[in-house]
């Protein structure tokens, strides 16, 4: 029984799960359509001479909105008589329902608040519940768009407004999911495919907006001719402003090669414009070429496209330092593939008919424009990706490490210090020649105070030189403590004539080594202290033989 009663929540709780996905597909729609209508009914309101009335007005704002998501419309009010279609999509407006249908799909599959985990939907069953829920409301609106001024054309609402929402859904369920990637190969290609795509759009709106600055009497003279008014100028601007991304992917499409056409039998190419164009009085169309062959400005576009497909394979080969140089070159070229396909999707959408005639055709060839991409790619992108993968597994050289000098032998330094001779110019001093005349400096009694024998190195430390040849000289070892006098030295040298040259006699180990530092009050204090330490220490007072 308690098994039944779980099956039967869960099951409620996923119809419940996919019946506010639906809701929120329609929601998302009804924000998009609501926005444009505000937008026109604005336009509407300011404007002085206001032309129909509040009906003509919503068929307006539906029109715009299916024009949106690329149904082609259909102008029955012509001047010509028959009707005339209009094909050409503000790719800023399809920003707007695509950001929208992303976003619902995305919080469909959200876990909730802290603490609670409401049901959810499986991703397929989040993808077809937000898509049919906007689609219900997209068909909705193109059967009210019939009865108005601009209805829509069914073969191209039957088309695209699924593939657009659809692909919108499953983008947004993706990124609920944490955007998974099978293998490390589909994580570079979709990264590459965006790096190329960003800077081949980039790249050619800088190309229009040169071309625009170049061309600007001409954008100003035709953007003041439209209207006279202000509001009508500003709806002239938020127009041109819808159709800025056009521009972008119009400059891309001219640099890749192909170009665009202006009307049948009229193609503007870095080569030049040929044919006759039919260009309507729009602003952004001033910046379309002079008629006449191509010079060194129209040819600086083709660096646009050579750019991007640098950096595409330069994407690939950073990531492709441990494949192989055939799967290098495959996910370079699928990249550029992926790239190609975008922009052939943005070139289908920018252009189109904006009426019949030689209007009929206005814009970059949707394949034209994808294929060049992809030839791109192969000529420049999968060179760049193989350079940059042999590039980076090149083994570099081992630097020459000079060999460590040796540790300098401080015992022998200093023997050598004390057997270097004087330069031929420096007169040697007597002790020099002769050791017996050395100063009495009073080190031998140091040494025997220390306890430190001759020619034996203190100990934690090497043997240093002596200026005088005393191997055993320590220069901090033979300090007086605090407590003791400090010797009296004798910087005057003394020597004592005696009949045979002394040697340095052992120290009598039972014999105390500390001597009576109280001359003047012993027995012995009325001998001179220097005499005292010439006594004691007989080497120091050693005279040189007869």
């Amino acid at each position: 029984m308690t098994h039944v009663t779980e099956h039967s929540l869960v099951q409620g709780g996923r119809s419940a799960a996919l019946a506010a996905a639906c809701v929120r597909g329609g929601v998302a729609a009804g924000l998009g359509l609501g926005g444009l209508a505000v937008l026109v009914i604005a336009a509407w309101i300011s404007s002085p001479f206001p032309d129909g009335g509040p009906g003509d007005v919503l068929h307006a704002a539906t029109g715009l909105w299916l024009l949106a998501h690329g149904v082609d419309l259909i102008r029955t009010d012509t001047l010509s008589g028959p009707p005339a279609p209009l094909g050409v999509v503000p790719l800023l407006l399809t920003a707007l329902p695509v950001w929208l249908v992303h976003r619902a799909a995305r919080d469909t599959l959200d876990r909730g608040t802290a603490g609670r985990d409401r049901p959810r939907p499986s991703p397929s069953g989040a993808i077809a519940s937000v898509a049919g829920g906007y689609l219900l409301v997209t068909a909705v609106v193109v059967l009210y768009s019939e009865s108005g001024p601009l209805p829509a054309d069914l073969t191209t609402a039957g088309l695209w407004p699924p593939a657009v929402v659809v692909g919108a859904a499953g983008a947004g369920v993706w990124t609920a999911l944490g955007r998974p990637f099978p293998g490390q190969r589909w994580v570079v290609l979709p990264r590459a495919a965006g790096l190329g795509l960003v800077t081949l759009l980039a790249g050619g709106a800088a190309a229009a907006a040169a071309s625009l600055a170049w061309h600007a009497d001409r954008a100003q003279a035709v953007f003041l001719g439209l209207a006279g008014e202000w509001s009508g100028r500003a709806v002239v601007l938020l127009l041109v402003l819808a159709l800025l991304p056009n521009a972008a992917v119009w400059g891309a499409s001219y640099g890749l090669g192909p170009g665009f056409a202006l009307g049948t039998g009229a193609l503007a190419t870095p080569l030049g414009l040929a044919g006759d164009p039919a260009v309507p009085p729009f602003p952004l169309l001033a910046a379309v070429p002079a008629e006449g062959p191509g010079g060194r400005l129209q040819w600086a576009a083709v660096a646009v496209p050579l750019v991007a497909t640098v950096l595409l394979g330069h994407r690939v080969g950073r990531s492709a330092r441990t494949w192989t140089a055939r799967d290098t070159a495959l996910t370079a070229l699928g990249a550029a593939g992926a790239c190609g396909a975008a922009v052939a999707a943005l070139a289908g959408a920018a252009g189109g008919p904006i009426g019949s005639g030689k209007l009929s055709a206005f814009g970059p060839v949707w394949w034209q424009a994808g294929g060049a991409v992809v030839l791109w790619g192969a000529c420049a992108g999968v060179p760049a990706a193989l350079g940059v993968r042999a590039w980076g597994r090149r083994v570099p050289r081992a630097e020459r490490v000079p060999a460590p000098a040796p540790a300098p032998d401080l015992a022998a330094t200093g023997a050598a210090t004390a057997r270097k001779p004087f330069p031929k110019w420096v007169r040697r001093p007597a002790w020099s020649r002769n050791p017996g005349l050395r100063p009495n400096l009073g080190w031998g009694r140091l040494l025997r105070r220390t306890g430190a024998a001759a020619g034996t190195p203190a100990p934690g430390g090497g043997s240093y030189g002596d200026p005088y040849g005393d191997t055993g000289y320590e220069p901090y070892d033979f300090l007086p403590a605090a407590w003791e006098p400090s010797p009296a030295l004798n910087p005057e040298p003394k020597s004592q004539p005696q009949s045979r040259p002394q040697t340095n006699p052992e120290p009598d180990p039972k014999a105390d080594p500390t001597p009576d530092v109280k001359g003047s009050e012993g027995s012995e204090g009325t001998q001179d202290s220097e005499s005292s330490e010439n006594s004691e220490n007989p080497e120091d007072s050693e005279a040189p033989g007869a």
